[in-house]
């Protein structure tokens, strides 16, 4: 076991290499943003997805996507996989199955990447051993999610709002991402729920570390979610996994949350949690069902 958990500790934080090119898109424009400067996190590159029929007499709305250099340019990335994110929006747009939209993709910052997508209450909740642990040997100090999350909410929406055509309202603002890009989703849609209206949460990491601790982790993942959820009535949430790699360990947890989403009156018409079987944790399985949650995200 204790071999099988550095391999995905291994896979985990490879996602923090950068590529060493800029993406580039066949579908629509890619604008980057160097180095990204911000009171609360360390500066980050930003990549600004635009649909080839951009134009600034039209209004867009805007999904935030974490680990942003992995979205668009296999080219470029670490292990040459990519979500295909652009293609799919792309066909999605042209196809009238979404409204018309636009990506931020936000690059992950390297080595502080779990820090910032470990949600800091669930962390400050734990009991003090394991607290103390992961916060050592994970999270490389006290976690940073919420700081990340004001840079998101604070200063890159502000930015992206003021520079670019966009709705700027809850109804037309999302967020989403895999693995613990799926947990900080999670979290900023429960702490922000005002901002945004909607998260995409795929093979989330819900034992949050990379050993089981008896299920502690989960379940205080649990705790924070039936106490925190957003208002099903103006939220959308939206849940996956695979049964391969590391997403073996996640169906367990997933269907503990699951019934704390429908004990808090989520359904169909606002809630989807769905189980691939045979598919890994990587961006080549969520690359081939991506369009699930866009299309019920960004539903016209």
């Amino acid at each position: 076991m204790k071999a099988l958990f550095n391999s995905f500790l291994l896979l985990i934080l490879s996602v923090t290499v950068l590529g060493q090119q800029d993406p580039q898109s066949h579908y629509g424009q890619i604008k980057k943003i160097d180095g990204f400067k911000s009171a609360y996190v360390d500066a980050r590159n930003i990549y600004i997805w635009l649909p080839s029929n951009y134009t600034p007499a039209k209004k867009y709305a805007v999904l935030y996507m974490h680990d942003g250099q992995m979205l668009f340019d296999s080219t470029t990335t670490w292990n040459k996989q990519e979500w295909m994110a652009d293609e799919t929006a792309a066909r999605l747009i042209d196809d009238g199955k979404t409204k018309e939209f636009i990506i931020v993709g936000v690059s992950n910052n390297d080595k502080y990447r779990h820090s910032e997508y470990f949600p800091q209450k669930v962390a400050e909740a734990l009991p003090s051993p394991l607290r103390d642990t992961l916060y050592q040997k994970a999270l490389m100090g006290m976690p940073r999610s919420n700081n990340y999350l004001k840079f998101l909410v604070e200063e890159l929406k502000p930015y992206i709002d003021k520079n670019f055509s966009t709705l700027p309202d809850r109804d037309n603002t999302f967020i989403a991402g895999s693995s613990m890009g799926g947990l900080i989703s999670l979290y900023a849609i429960c702490e922000y729920p005002k901002v945004f209206g909607g998260a995409a949460c795929l093979s989330t990491h819900w034992i949050g570390n990379f050993d089981l601790y008896q299920d502690v982790i989960p379940k205080a993942f649990v705790t924070y979610v039936d106490k925190n959820l957003p208002d099903p009535k103006t939220h959308r949430l939206y849940f996956d996994h695979g049964d391969k790699t590391l997403d073996q360990f996640y169906k367990p947890h997933q269907l503990e949350i699951d019934k704390v989403l429908y004990k808090h009156q989520y359904n169909k018409s606002n809630l989807i949690t769905l189980f691939f079987p045979g598919t890994n944790h990587s961006e080549k399985a969520w690359q081939q069902r991506l369009h699930i949650p866009f299309t019920f995200l960004l539903a016209r």
